[in-house]
């Protein structure tokens, strides 16, 4: 007769704090932002992040608050709408300095854009080194030094394309809110669904809430609303594929800049009801992200 032995079952794995996965970039309880409302813009690459952050900036502005946009990208590139021009990151100035960071000035790294909004290109580290998640610490720190944040009533993070690691989710560690903005298309709904993902791990720890889906770039939004009823979310905001809003991006200009007319009237109400809703406190929403399987499912056809 053959004796069975039974292997005791392997111990569980302890959970990571915010979610499965590698390495987290924890925030450091010292570099938080304080009472200003914090937005963080996130969408697949190319789909207008920046164009949306920083027409949602003016018409910020235009409320009578005081603005601070974030730019979290490498290519530094998300105010030159309203600064009329690609400005130095935060890096760049740091290592300039060679990181002495108390030789930084204010006005190396803060410019002020269209109607006065704030403008920072936190920027990122060399393609293939370093976390952009000690970028945007390093950005809130020199920020909270110079006090810049106490006289600022809403920032918004317009970050790198889609969500991948801890470092590019780091500004959701400061976000009341997380925006989305996406296309009504798969490739956009698909890196959507990532962001939820990430946006419903930092929940965990965090004050971040899903605050809704932008959508940009499209005449109809029957996709992203059979996505929003499968997972939960909704979209707060709808901007159609304009050819102004392109001309726009090519004079360097923002919409509230551009030559009148009742299409582009219309686009900036929109922008300004978006605010005013955001100002006065977007329902938190709690996303459940789909498995990629499912979302073939959902939006592909037979």
């Amino acid at each position: 007769m053959t004796t069975t032995t039974l292997e005791a079952p392997p111990k569980a794995r302890p959970r990571r704090p915010d979610g499965d996965g590698s390495v987290q970039v924890l925030l450091d309880p010292a570099l938080k932002i304080g009472t200003a409302k914090v937005f963080s813009v996130y969408g697949k690459g190319g789909i207008g992040k920046s164009t949306t952050s920083s027409n949602l900036s003016v018409a910020f502005s235009k409320l009578g608050k005081r603005v601070l946009q974030i730019g979290c990208d490498p290519k530094h590139d998300s105010t030159f709408t309203l600064t009329k021009q690609l400005q130095p990151t935060v890096i760049d100035v740091l290592e300039s300095v060679e990181f002495h960071a108390e030789e930084v000035r204010i006005e190396d790294f803060v410019y002020q854009g269209f109607n006065g909004v704030m403008c920072v290109e936190a920027g990122g580290p060399p393609a293939g080194t370093g976390c952009g998640g000690y970028v945007v610490g390093q950005t809130v720190k020199l920020l909270k030094e110079h006090h810049l944040l106490e006289d600022t009533d809403v920032v918004i993070f317009d970050v790198l394309g889609d969500v991948v690691c801890g470092g590019f989710a780091a500004p959701l560690q400061h976000a009341d809110r997380a925006l989305i903005v996406a296309a009504n298309d798969f490739d956009s709904i698909f890196a959507m669904n990532r962001i939820v993902a990430a946006i419903e791990a930092k929940a965990k720890n965090y004050g971040v809430r899903l605050g809704g889906v932008i959508a940009n770039r499209s005449a109809g939004t029957d996709q992203i609303d059979r996505y929003n009823a499968a997972t939960g979310l909704r979209t707060i905001a709808h901007f159609p594929d304009l050819d102004v809003i392109r001309r726009s991006r090519l004079k360097k200009a923002t919409l509230f800049e551009m030559e009148t007319s009742p299409e582009l009237e219309a686009v900036q109400q929109e922008y300004l009801r978006l605010a005013a809703s955001l100002w006065a406190g977007a329902e938190p929403l709690h996303g459940k992200p789909l498995k990629d399987r499912e979302i073939f499912d959902l939006l592909g056809f037979d």
